[in-house]
């Protein structure tokens, strides 16, 4: 019911923007429109867990990244995120993380930071999206460097690579402190994988000196130096990803490169970043020159 739909959004999106605030059942059947039976019950069926526990995953993965970023005492960074005492929020910490706040803060390994998804969808997927489809196209260069990713085995896009690793991945990537950009989808040329793999992957760029430890089933791949074709589509409603995403890859397929002196490399890595509706669709190719 679009209905449901609105009153979970409306406590993720509470709880969310109340990470360093009090939070109680209470609150969250008001900005629902239900009880607060109802309103939990309701919460924990759609999402998995209870509101409470996703607000305290939430405040435990901000408050990781507060200390991986900046100096404060660790006391200080557990009261802002709402903890009682620096034991309470160790215990919090290792229980999520399985370690210590003062052994993350001193390594800074990656860890499974907790990423939300709004949940739902408001409108019928069979609703068009606006016809004309604008594109920004830029060229990047990128230096030899290493990426930390997370192979799956026959995945050859995101909701297969979802099923068969889960959808944890994003927030490991985007704990890594030493990352040269944002987390990404990768589709890897056959000369990329080894046997039994899979084509599509999820990984972040790092230096090519990066050499800490790395979480159960990521390994650290290198990267040669390449050109990149960036293709931006137009923003979108968040609803509407899926065709965002399709429309932009079906402009890429009919694009040629040679306009631009450029042709696409047939055993280069293609790559797309997160699907945010604020500034449209992100995919790149490589490409060399013509």
């Amino acid at each position: 019911m679009e209905s449901h739909i609105i009153a979970i959004r409306a406590m993720q999106e509470y709880i969310e923007s109340h990470l360093a605030r009090p939070i109680t059942l209470h609150q969250l059947a008001e900005v629902s429109g239900y009880s607060p039976y109802h309103a939990a019950h309701l919460f924990a069926e759609a999402i998995g867990i209870s509101p409470l526990a996703y607000w305290r995953k939430c405040r435990l993965s901000a408050a990781a990244l507060h200390l991986r970023d900046h100096p404060e005492p660790i006391l200080s960074v557990a009261l802002e995120y709402q903890f009682d005492s620096h034991e309470g929020f160790s215990r919090a910490f290792a229980s999520q993380f399985g370690m210590s706040p003062s052994t993350y803060r001193k390594l800074s390994p990656p860890i499974p930071i907790f990423r939300p998804y709004r949940y739902g969808r408001l409108r019928p997927l069979g609703e068009p999206m606006n016809q004309t489809t604008p594109i920004f196209i830029q060229l990047i260069e990128r230096p030899a460097r290493s990426c930390i990713v997370r192979r799956a085995q026959t995945a050859t896009e995101y909701f297969e690579y979802c099923v068969e690793v889960g959808c944890d991945v994003w927030g490991v990537l985007c704990s890594v402190k030493e990352a040269l950009g944002e987390p990404m989808g990768l589709w890897l040329p056959p000369s990329m994988r080894p046997a039994g793999t899979s084509e599509y992957v999820q990984g972040v760029e790092v230096p090519l000196d990066y050499a800490k430890p790395l979480p159960e089933g990521f390994e650290l791949m290198r990267l040669p130096a390449q050109t990149f074709m960036v293709f931006q589509g137009e923003p979108y409603d968040d609803e509407r990803f899926g065709e965002a995403i399709g429309a932009l890859q079906e402009a890429i397929a009919k694009y040629d490169p040679s306009v631009s002196g450029y042709r696409k490399d047939p055993q280069g890595l293609r790559f797309q970043l997160e699907p945010r509706g604020e500034r449209g669709y992100i995919e790149a190719i490589t490409v060399l020159k013509a």
